[in-house]
Parts: structure tokens; C-alpha cells; sequence
């Protein structure tokens, strides 16, 4: 038998965002729809709607059109989804800029997207974004959150203005990934994409009305802005976002004030929850469900969710932003050993296939080969790169991830690496390229390679391997330093080694493998067994998107 799945045939929503929050907003009016603790907000469904469609209004007042494109560059806050609504409202087109990003990466962003308006808010606990925005230069419109540019913005809006005509296959969403090559891509994300992969994760979570989901996960990230907020729209289950960055405490806090019934979070999240020294004091009892995704997880780690945390069905997921992103998830009812080794089945109305990665012939049952997906779920593509997406997609529609992978006769599937040499640590995808590009910059070096480590907090860290131009010195220190504030905190190496050489092929193809292999060595580190293979089994690496 072949390695091909199909799932389940599903009715698919054939509606904009803004239509489906119409919808709820009719259907389950004095619903909680969105909670956000650390703000003290909570809006019904009809709360909700009203206020998207302030939002839409102030958009269209500062001549924004369908089609245009308004970035947001916070943690999480109320405002992020209001601007997730609102812009789907007004046809503008949302794009996601990780609140990580420091100049470098922030201009980058700002000149490929073509964003004409930005929404941010001046400062945090770690951020001084508003430097940061004067060094890259302002786009045409800012808007500071939590300011009253935030109150003028709504107040500007015309009451009488009604929705443009937004069709379900249009833009809603760009995400930036490092895709499979070269620098940062904009993934161009739809309406019809992102609502029915929301639809079809919940149809696996079992999600309804009644359930509340506690999402401690950032919304710049499609573990929030698709598996949190498309599966709360197309089902009617309370959103609950515990604090603005990751904080053990306020999420458990949050599942036992809201009585949440399903909680989401990468393994390093799960894990200081359960560490947490007042674990034992917080009431979970409500809990029912949720998705681990982003990382490897130990199998212990999934038996103490299950039996300490009350997520007796709890799920994985595994995907990427080009996916929209789900392919494959682990159902609530999957036995254990099902949930800890593999990566789930095919979600439905989703095609699946492992192929060889040279010949894309379809490979026998059990063998490994290149992980496949076609359906509703594939991107419109990358953004103003066709050559780019016709590497990634092919002429029949299919989507190339880049992962490797096998698949079962039961029909699940066995993650077993990364086709690429992308560095996953702790739910941040890295693309070595990106850091070596920066580094290139530093006066003293000559040349430099990145790759990643097994980190058993992290799943990976980022390790540089560097070559000093003649006559120079440098320290380890003064590497990383050059680095901070200007790429993101999660791709600032970990380690750095001076060399004078890099082995490489007799055609001078640098082996990073062998790079790796001399500081695992050196280190004292072991290869993580792939999940599915041996005794005891890990989990696999879940939700591979590529941001």
C-alpha cells in the first residue's frame, strides 16, 4: 500500500471571518466570546461584533481598502483580536510581526509587506518598540495601543459606513516564515483557509459552545490567531488569554477562575505549569482537552498533562504556517501511546502523502520520504514570490513541508525530522540562513554557519560556528552581543566556536551535520530518538510553523 491518506469529508464554510463572527455574534449573543485577564476584559459575541466593526470603521477613516495591509506588532492584548476582526471586516489584510523582532528584522518586514499602518504599543516589561520604530522609519500610519491615537483611530470612524464586499478565497492574514529558503517570506493566508482549518481542529477537539479555552500561546503566531482564535469563531467556545506573555501562574490562575475545559501550550509551557511551586493549590478539575504543539515532548511530560492537569484528551497537532496550519492532529479519544509517538491522521477534507524527496514518487507503507498536503488548507502562496511558491507548491496543488516523515497502517503518522536544517527551539522556528546573514555584517568575521542543538528545555538551540577575518580576535560575548537588540532573543546563538576551517564536501558543500555531531560530541549530547522509533517513544515535533 501506498503512503496516502484523505480525511474525513466535511461540510466546508464558504464565509469571510467577518460573516462568521456575524453569525455567532446572531447565534450566541450574551456568550462570552473573549476574555482577556490581564486587561480585565470580557466581550460577548455581540460585544465582540460591535466592536470589530468600530474597528473596521477607523480603518476605512484612515483610507485603508480592501486589500491594503495593517501590521500589529504586540504581545497579546484585546486589541489584537479586535484588529484581527475589524481588518477581515474591512477587507485589510492583517499582517502578524512577532514582538521578538528588533530592527533588522522590523525594516525588513515593513519595506516586503507594504504595511500602511502599524498598531503597537509604545513599550513593555521587555520592549522599547517605540525606538525600535524611529530607527527603522514609521510607515505611513502608526497607532499606539493602550493610547488615546487608539481612541481618536475608533472615534474617526464614520457610523455610517458599511462593509465592502470581501470574497472567502481574498487575503486575510500574512504571516512571515522562513519557508524553505533565503530570508523571511510572507505566506499569504485566506479567509477560506484559516476559518475551515479553525473548523477542522475543533471538529477533532471535539469543541462547542460550552467549552472555554485558555490560550497562553502568542497571538502573532498561528497557534493563537488560527488554532486559538479561528476554532473559538467557528464554534462559539469562549477565548481566554491568562496574561501577555507566557506566565506559568496566570494560566493556571486562568484555567481555574474562567473554568476553562481545554488549554493549548508548546511542551515548555506544559512544563512549567506543572512545575510551578503552587501547582498543587490551583482547582483543574475543569479541564477536559487541549493541543501540545510547537516541540518535542518526553512522554512523561503528556502522562502528567493527562493525569495531574485533568487533559485526559489532550491532543497533538503538527503543521506549518503554509498550511494553514494544521495537516494532522491526534484525535481525544486516541489511546496514549497513539498521542506520544505520532503526529495523528489527516484532519479532514485534507489529502496527505510521504514521497520520495528526488524521484516525488509515492513511497510503500513504513518508509520514510517527504511530508505532502494538498486541500482548503494549502496558502494562496508567498507573497510577491511566484518562483518561490512554485518550489513549494506544485502543478497539482500539492504542498511540500520540507519534513520528514512515515506513515502507519492505522493511518497516523510518524514525524522524523526536518528535510532543511531549520532549528526549532521551544516552539520558535529558526532559519540558520537568516542569523548567518546578520553575522556577515560583523567587521571580524569572514564567514559563518548556524545549525542547532538538542536542548532538553528548548527542543533546539541556535549554535554558530565562526571564522574570524586574518588578524582579528573576538569573544563569545562580544558575538552574542552584536546580536542582541538587533534579531530576535531566540535566534541569538547559544554557543559560538572559532574555527579556521568548516568541513565540507570535495565539492566544497559545507557539512553542517558534522559540525554538529564535534559539539554534540564535545558536549557530551546525545540524538533524540525520532518519535516512533524505540523505546520510550517521543512525541513527535508538532506544528512546525515556519515563523
Amino acid at each position: 500500500m501506498e503512503s496516502y491518506a484523505r480525511g474525513a469529508e466535511l461540510p466546508l464554510l464558504d464565509l469571510t471571518i467577518s460573516e462568521a463572527l456575524g453569525r455567532m455574534a446572531a447565534r450566541w449573543p450574551e456568550r462570552d466570546a473573549l476574555i482577556v485577564r490581564h486587561q480585565e476584559a470580557r466581550l460577548s459575541w455581540r460585544a465582540l461584533d460591535a466592536e470589530a466593526t468600530r474597528v473596521a470603521r477607523g480603518l476605512a477613516a484612515m483610507g485603508l481598502a480592501p486589500g491594503d495591509r495593517a501590521g500589529i506588532w504586540a504581545v497579546n492584548c484585546v486589541e489584537w483580536l479586535l484588529l484581527q476582526y475589524g481588518a477581515a471586516r474591512a477587507g485589510v489584510v492583517l499582517v502578524n510581526v512577532n514582538p521578538a523582532y528588533r530592527s533588522h528584522e522590523l525594516r525588513f518586514v515593513l519595506e516586503r509587506s507594504r504595511i500602511r499602518a502599524l498598531f503597537l504599543h509604545a513599550r513593555d516589561a521587555r520592549t522599547d518598540y517605540r525606538a525600535i520604530l524611529e530607527e527603522c522609519g514609521p510607515p505611513e500610519h502608526v497607532v499606539w495601543l493602550n493610547d488615546p491615537s487608539w481612541e481618536r483611530m475608533l472615534a474617526a470612524g464614520d457610523p455610517a459606513w458599511t462593509p465592502p464586499p470581501v470574497t472567502p478565497e481574498a487575503v486575510a492574514n500574512i504571516q512571515y516564515t522562513s519557508g524553505t529558503t533565503g530570508s523571511p517570506k510572507g505566506v499569504l493566508l485566506t479567509h477560506h483557509n484559516i476559518l475551515n482549518n479553525g473548523l477542522m481542529i475543533a471538529h477533532a477537539l471535539r469543541a462547542g459552545e460550552r467549552d472555554r479555552i485558555c490560550v497562553p500561546v502568542p497571538m502573532y503566531h498561528c497557534f493563537g490567531c488560527v488554532i486559538g482564535s479561528m476554532v473559538s469563531l467557528t464554534t462559539g467556545a469562549a477565548m481566554i488569554l491568562p496574561s501577555a506573555q507566557f506566565d506559568a501562574r496566570a494560566a493556571l490562575e486562568a484555567v481555574e477562575r474562567e473554568r476553562a475545559t481545554a488549554i493549548y501550550g508548546v511542551p515548555t509551557m506544559f512544563i512549567a505549569e506543572l512545575e510551578h511551586p503552587e501547582f498543587e493549590f490551583f482547582d483543574l478539575s475543569s479541564l477536559r482537552t487541549g493541543i501540545m504543539a510547537g516541540s518535542t515532548c518526553p512522554i512523561e511530560v503528556m502522562r502528567k498533562v493527562c493525569e495531574r492537569m485533568h487533559c485526559g484528551e489532550i491532543t497533538i497537532a503538527y503543521g506549518q504556517t503554509e498550511s494553514s496550519p494544521v495537516i494532522t492532529m491526534s484525535r481525544v479519544d486516541d489511546s496514549l501511546e497513539t498521542r506520544v509517538t505520532t503526529i495523528g491522521g489527516a484532519l479532514p477534507n485534507t489529502e496527505v502523502k510521504i514521497v520520495h524527496p528526488e524521484t516525488r514518487a509515492t513511497v510503500p507503507l513504513g518508509e520514510t520520504g517527504e511530508l505532502c498536503t494538498r486541500g482548503y488548507l494549502v496558502m494562496k502562496g508567498y507573497d510577491d514570490e511566484p518562483e518561490a511558491t512554485a518550489q513549494t507548491i506544485d502543478a497539482e496543488g500539492w504542498l511540500r513541508t520540507g519534513d520528514l516523515a512515515s506513515m502507519r497502517h492505522d493511518g497516523n503518522f510518524v514525524f522524523r525530522g526536518r528535510a532543511k536544517d531549520m532549528i526549532l527551539r521551544g516552539g520558535e522556528n529558526i532559519y540558520p540562513r537568516e542569523i548567518e546573514d546578520y553575522l556577515h555584517t560583523h567587521p571580524k568575521i569572514a564567514d559563518v554557519y548556524v545549525f542547532g542543538l538538542p536542548d532538553r528545555r528548548l527542543g533546539e538551540i541556535p549554535v554558530a560556528w565562526v571564522k574570524l577575518l586574518n588578524g582579528h580576535q573576538a569573544t563569545e560575548g562580544e558575538i552574542r552581543d552584536f546580536c542582541r537588540g538587533k534579531i530576535a532573543y531566540f535566534k541569538v546563538p547559544q554557543y559560538v566556536r572559532f574555527v579556521d576551517t568548516f568541513p565540507m564536501t570535495v565539492t566544497k558543500k559545507v557539512q553542517k551535520y558534522l559540525m554538529r555531531e564535534q559539539e554534540m560530541r564535545e558536549r557530551g549530547l546525545s540524538e533524540p530518538e525520532p518519535a516512533g522509533a524505540g523505546e520510550p517513544p517521543s512525541p513527535p515535533e508538532a506544528l512546525a510553523a515556519r515563523q
